[in-house]
């Protein structure tokens, strides 16, 4: 059969590839799975707070629009990466822990501030048990046995 112009110009298409093989899922440990519903605790409370903020940014006054709009897209962009860090963990996908940890490491640090420094216990204090809750729920042997080999 002669060969289009085309292909002989700049090579055929390649075949298609065969079928990928269906990997295992592994189901959540309960450790796992209480660590993802906590993550998306505080996914959700970012929503919260990246809706409040933009609210209180369109009918108040700020001093800098742009600086109240920033503040208002990192707390959706984090409320979207928790969100997405829970999902991770409850279907057990290996990328999820890392950047679920660091964010734990921000938010400890951001409550031990606002629980101490900034004299908001009621915020602060809270804030810190999420964060342990997620922090020992990760560290816990079964939920660190599920993520082997990932």
């Amino acid at each position: 059969m002669p060969r289009r112009l085309a292909d002989r110009l700049f090579g055929a298409a390649a075949a298609r590839p065969a079928p990928r093989p269906a990997r295992p899922r592994t189901e959540a440990p309960p450790s796992l799975r209480r660590a993802a519903l906590a993550v998306g605790v505080e996914a959700a409370a970012f929503a919260v707070g990246a809706l409040v903020l933009l609210y209180l940014t369109l009918t108040g006054s700020p001093e800098s629009t742009a600086r109240a709009l920033a503040e208002v897209v990192l707390a959706a962009l984090t409320a979207g990466v928790l969100g997405a860090g829970a999902v991770g963990l409850w279907r057990v996908s290996g990328w999820a822990r890392g950047p679920v940890i660091a964010l734990q490491l921000f938010l400890a640090l951001t409550g031990f501030t606002l629980a101490f420094s900034a004299g908001l216990p009621l915020i602060g204090l809270p804030v810190l048990a999420l964060v342990g809750t997620v922090l020992y729920q990760l560290a816990a042997p079964a939920s660190r046995l599920a993520f082997e080999g990932r």
